[in-house]
């Protein structure tokens, strides 16, 4: 592997944090993790990459801290404390935040800081490593990032970000609409920039107002739950500039096949904004995956509910041949895996060691099918 590695963190809840932290163990067994030197998070994604941060001294840890400290912690808190349950009790128990009803990510963060000790502002990472953490403007659908102390989208401008604080723009990040709801910021408080006309420099930004007073920032896989614009050029089907290779970790939902809810039921709106994303990822990774069959240096893509044995029984490869009965996870502990629900919810241990399994397996498997061996074989068939 190269030594500029983008990596692509899709949301999906607390199901994609637990399946990215085990494709991290695979790299970091690897030593791989050195490599990564940008970063593009999505909701759940941006939730275990802040996690990671707070648990390594606010920097992208080495493979042997992540293996030694990180991962361990990582376990033990994801199945001791339940975010969702502490996000609803500030809700209750506070009544300064009850005017967050319905925009209750600024809740959400409050739990991020108060039960993971994500207590910091953006200019805490401390770290050669590029960061984005994704949203959605709500006001302008645009791709609103906090990147490299700055924060905004191309239509609204860019400000300074340097004091926000993190657990803010992780919550921002991980907003989805009717659930959480969207994290609200004043707008006009802040300096915006704004380039004058596309492909422009910073250089090139000029002074502008706030185009509104407040913004309102939604889950981030609402625009891209991949995360993967700032990594790939979709129309030349290369990596952006800086990337030698790009690993994108999806943990996003399936798509269910089920009965359309009565027209008046939420869950109707629910199944068309899932539609919706559904739609958008798949016209975003078919090129990529298109890319890496072509140019298999060029990346990794790791899909949750992918099953190994399906994917390798082409190949001879010792790791069937020697396998025992419990060596890869069965389809049926990947389909368990792949459909845990996407909250923010406490998982037991036996839960946590089966979705991190995955995420590993994943990983490992796509290598064994990517070597130089099987490759041959595959254009052989």
């Amino acid at each position: 592997m190269t030594s500029r590695v983008g990596l692509a963190l899709s949301g999906g809840g607390v199901r994609a944090m637990i399946f990215h932290a085990g494709m991290l163990q695979w790299l970091a067994n690897a030593s791989r993790l050195e490599s990564v030197s940008v970063i593009s998070t999505v909701s759940g994604g941006s939730l275990i990459t802040g996690l990671i941060y707070r648990l390594n001294d606010w920097k992208w840890p080495s493979s042997e801290q992540y293996l030694n400290k990180v991962f361990p912690e990582v376990r033990r808190l994801l199945t001791t404390f339940c975010l969702q349950s502490e996000a609803r009790k500030l809700m209750v128990m506070r009544p300064s935040n009850w005017r967050h009803l319905l925009s209750r990510a600024n809740v959400l963060a409050s739990a991020i800081s108060e039960c993971w000790g994500i207590n910091v502002t953006m200019d805490a990472l401390q770290t050669d490593c590029e960061w984005s953490i994704n949203a959605t403007t709500a006001e302008t659908g645009k791709r609103f990032r906090f990147k490299q102390g700055r924060c905004g989208d191309y239509e609204t401008g860019y400000a300074a970000a340097r004091h926000f604080p993190l657990s803010e723009a992780m919550a921002a990040s991980a907003a989805y609409p009717l659930l959480i709801g969207p994290l609200r910021i004043n707008a006009s408080k802040l300096q915006w920039f704004k380039r004058a006309a596309w492909g422009g420099t910073t250089e090139d930004e000029q002074s502008t107002p706030a185009p509104f007073e407040r913004l309102h920032l939604m889950d981030g896989g609402i625009y891209d739950n991949l995360g993967m614009e700032p990594l790939f050029d979709i129309g030349k089907k290369i990596p952006k500039s800086g990337i030698d290779f790009i690993i994108v970790s999806d943990a996003g939902a399936s798509l269910v096949r089920q009965p359309l809810h009565a027209q008046w039921n939420w869950k109707r709106l629910s199944r068309i904004l899932e539609i919706s994303m559904d739609q958008a990822r798949a016209l975003r990774i078919r090129p990529f995956v298109n890319a890496i069959i072509e140019n298999p240096s060029l990346g990794r893509y790791y899909q949750i509910g992918s099953v190994p044995e399906n994917a390798l029984k082409k190949f001879a490869t010792e790791e069937m041949n020697t396998r025992s009965d419990n060596f890869w996870l069965s389809s049926a502990e990947c389909f368990r895996a792949s459909h845990w629900p996407t909250d923010l919810k406490m998982v037991s241990e036996e839960e946590f060691d089966l979705i991190s399994r995955h995420g590993f397996e994943t990983a490992k498997w796509n290598e064994i099918l990517f070597s130089r061996e099987n490759l041959t074989k595959l254009a052989n068939n």
